[in-house]
Order: structure tokens, then C-alpha cells, then sequence
């Protein structure tokens, strides 16, 4: 029982940082080796719910009526009930890390415009790492032949946040007395669907392109690059802006395929964003995102590969128009108890770190970028070991660009070391070292090296 509960609450957690997953069969199948790779289940563990996951569910018995209502009972799986043909299930996490970074002093030759490496020398913090907490409500049942689902998520940190600094519950933190945490509501979207026909998400949820980056990223469930270790916020940056751009939660309609002989498709129209750095826009454009992604078992082998891409038209207030695009791509190949990843993205006029910043010059001409990260995982038993090293990087516009802007950035990158045992089945220790390099076109570069130990609980 204790399984079946821990199954079904971190598979809920992992959903907020994967593309729209569909319901279809399969799904929790895929979830399970996600838990088994990143070492949160044992051997053991996984073999075990694997066979329970594939033997067929008993048939809920009818509720228990009094007075014409329906009793409350108890769900067969996870953390939550049934009321009638109506399934609630409430998930969430917790995490905390001690962090202390030893950061470059404040000079010349330290100023990297659009670098993730804070500069002024080391500091110590007690924060969340890429992951802020999260409780997760999702109300489920079938009606008229379709699966039918609300969902909400709210994603509180333990820091505490400025408002005044317009970042809203993840703008720079506040670490003073009588503050407040911020709380992130990032999830509020419904689901219907059914078997063989797919199933339409409408709401605010994680966007497609750059969704697969942050999914299986090491970093995902520790801290990677502060971002800022002073005055922590909500989060830290893990490899965003250091690999990949950050997929972000937005306002969509998406579709998504049934499982297609391991293809799986997803679609979606989502609310146009405009640029972070640039002079406001007009009239605005929808923004048109999609996602591959292939999942499939070679003998010992097992393989995960996909590919997404995005679009969108910006119109600005000074007349001039572009359209920022760009794609991603990876792979993860799985042998035994290794877990390798690759993962590459390229774009123009997309911008670095955030969707749409130092998208262009000042005058409306697109800057190009891309990244990368390569990784490895290692898990035996409650132990896990991994690796990565990755890269982001933004090129100029053109020749005016480059004198206008020299100390702009051109690239970000970091190593990262770290280790995992898995002390219950909700609870991961972890442990990391963290040495991240940002540099400027002229040369410019400021280093950090950070180290971060805690713990992070599903439930």
C-alpha cells in the first residue's frame, strides 16, 4: 500500500516538469523508469511495481449510498479518495539545501551582461534548489465516455521573496526579517480524453519545446547553479540558462496522441509572449508549439529520443516585426543501472536563460543561440551517482551589435557532480558540486564553484 501511494504522488510530481503527458496506458509505465533512473526506486522497487502496474485493476466496487449521497471511500491507489466516480488525489514535495558558493569579488573584467554567475564573493544559504515545493490537487472521473480532469498546482519556496523587484513569487529573495514566501500558482488547466483518441489540455501548464531539457536533467531534484546565492529565491537554476532555455508554465491548448507503436505527438496554440529586453509589442500573434518523442526497449537496451519546436511572430511598438523560432532534440539510452543523455537545442531570435531575453539588438535584428548538455547516471541499489557538463550560448546580431554590446554574453557553462541514497521511499538525500563559468564577447568572465547537501521528499 505504501508503494502503490509513493508511485502515484511522485509520478504526479514529475508530471509538472513533462510535457503534457497523455492518460492513455503507458503512462504510468514510463513514469516508473523515470523513478528508477534517477534512483528514487530501487531495483527491487521497480520490478516490483512494474509487475503490479501490468496486472489488470480490479474493478472499484460501487460506493456505499446514505440518504441518496455517496460515501466517501478510500482511493485503491495514492494519496486521496473516491467521492462517487469522482477521484481526488492530492500530491506534493518539500525540499531544502545548504548551499555555499565561492563567487569571484566584484571588478573589472567580472561583468557579463546576460551571465548566470553572481559575482561578489561567497555566501551561505538555506534555499530550494531547482525544485520550490509544490502541492498538487487533481480531480479525475469519466462522464459521457471521456476521461475528465481538473488540476491545479501551487508552488511555494521556503525563501522569502521582494515583491517590489516585479518578479513576482520568484523575483530575487528577500532574506530579512518579517517577510513571506512566495507561492507560485503555476498549474490550473483541465484535461478530456479518451482510449484511442488522445486527450486536449486547456489551461496553464509547462509549455512543449524545452519541456524534455529540464525532464531529464540531473539537477531536476538537487540545485545545480544558484543563480544568485545571497538572497535566494523560490528556485535555483539548475542548468537553465547553462544547456537549455527554461520551457516556462503558459497559458495553452495542447493536444496529445494516444501511444502510437512508442510515438506519442503533442500540439498546442499558446498565449504569445512578448520579448523580455525589447521596447513592448502591438498587436500580437499566437505563439505554435509541438512535440515527438519515441520510447522504446532493445533487449537490455531501453531508449528515449524526441524532438520539439516553437514559433512565434513578435510585432513591436517601433514598427518592426520577427519571428523567434528554434528546436530541440535529445536521446536517453538506459543499460543496466547506466542512464546516458544528450541534449542539444538551437534558435533565432528565441534569446538565452528565458524564453524571448536578449532575443535581438536594440534594433530589432535577431540574435541566434544554442546549448547542450551530456550526462550520465549510475544507480546500484539506494545509490546513485551522476554527472553532466553543458553550455548555453548567444551570438551576436551582426557587427553593430558586437561594438554596441562587448560585453555581452557568450556563454554559459557548468560542471556538475553529485550523488544520491534514496533513505525511504519518499525521501532522497542528495549531495552536488556545482562550478559554473559565464563569458562575454570581450573576454569578461566571472566563476563560481558551489556546493549543496539536503534532501528532497515526494508524497
Amino acid at each position: 500500500m505504501v508503494r502503490g501511494k509513493f508511485l502515484c504522488s511522485a509520478a504526479s510530481a514529475l508530471l509538472f516538469v513533462a510535457a503534457s503527458a497523455s492518460a492513455q496506458a503507458g503512462t504510468t509505465t514510463e513514469l516508473l523508469k523515470r523513478l528508477h533512473e534517477k534512483g528514487i526506486l530501487t531495483d527491487e522497487e521497480y520490478a516490483q511495481l512494474a509487475k503490479d502496474d501490468a496486472a489488470p485493476a480490479p474493478a472499484a466496487a460501487p460506493a456505499a449510498m446514505s440518504d441518496g449521497k455517496p460515501v466517501v471511500r478510500v482511493a485503491d491507489s495514492g494519496v486521496g479518495f473516491d467521492v462517487g466516480d469522482v477521484t481526488v488525489k492530492i500530491s506534493g514535495s518539500v525540499n531544502g539545501f545548504y548551499t555555499h558558493e565561492s563567487g569571484q569579488a566584484a571588478g573589472l573584467g567580472t561583468a557579463v551582461v546576460g551571465g548566470v554567475v553572481p559575482v561578489g564573493g561567497g555566501s551561505s544559504a538555506i534555499r530550494n534548489g531547482l525544485l520550490p515545493g509544490f502541492l498538487k490537487f487533481d480531480v479525475t472521473t469519466k462522464q459521457g465516455g471521456w476521461d475528465v480532469g481538473a488540476h491545479f498546482g501551487m508552488y511555494p519556496g521556503i525563501n522569502s521573496v521582494n515583491y517590489a523587484a516585479g518578479g513576482g513569487a520568484n523575483s530575487a529573495g528577500r532574506p530579512v526579517a518579517l517577510q513571506t514566501a512566495g507561492i507560485d500558482f503555476r498549474q490550473t488547466y483541465m484535461t478530456v480524453g479518451r482510449a484511442g483518441f488522445g486527450e486536449f489540455k486547456l489551461g496553464r501548464d509547462i509549455g512543449l519545446f524545452g519541456s524534455e531539457g529540464i525532464l531529464n536533467d540531473i539537477t531536476l531534484l538537487s540545485v545545480g547553479s544558484s543563480g544568485g546565492n545571497v538572497a535566494p529565491s523560490n528556485t535555483s537554476l539548475g542548468r537553465i540558462g547553462i544547456g537549455y532555455i527554461y520551457t516556462d508554465f503558459q497559458p495553452q491548448i495542447t493536444y496529445t496522441s494516444p501511444n502510437l507503436s512508442g510515438f506519442q505527438v503533442s500540439v498546442g496554440i499558446f498565449e504569445p509572449l512578448q520579448s523580455l529586453t525589447g521596447p513592448g509589442e502591438t498587436s500580437k500573434s499566437p505563439g505554435f508549439q509541438g512535440k515527438i518523442v519515441y520510447d522504446g526497449k532493445f533487449g537490455d537496451f531501453s531508449a528515449r529520443a524526441w524532438l520539439s519546436g516553437i514559433t512565434q511572430k513578435h510585432n513591436r511598438v517601433d514598427g518592426i516585426s520577427y519571428t523567434g523560432s528554434g528546436f530541440d532534440t535529445g536521446a536517453k539510452i538506459g543499460y543496466g543501472p547506466v542512464v546516458l543523455t544528450g541534449y542539444y537545442y538551437n534558435g533565432s531570435g528565441l534569446g538565452t536563460t528565458a524564453l524571448n531575453l536578449f532575443d535581438t539588438d536594440a534594433l530589432g535584428n535577431k540574435r541566434d543561440s544554442d546549448g547542450f548538455y551530456v550526462q550520465g547516471l549510475a544507480t546500484f541499489g539506494k545509490f546513485s551517482v551522476g554527472g553532466s557538463y553543458g553550455a548555453s550560448r548567444l551570438h551576436y546580431a551582426n557587427a553593430a551589435d558586437a561594438i554596441a554590446n562587448p560585453a555581452l554574453l557568450r556563454r554559459n557553462s557548468s560542471w556538475v557532480g553529485q550523488a544520491r541514497y534514496g533513505l525511504t521511499s519518499w525521501v532522497t538525500l542528495i549531495g552536488e558540486y556545482i562550478s559554473t563559468t559565464a563569458r562575454a564577447h570581450n573576454g569578461n568572465e566571472a566563476q563560481s564553484d558551489t556546493v549543496a547537501a539536503g534532501a528532497i521528499l515526494f508524497f
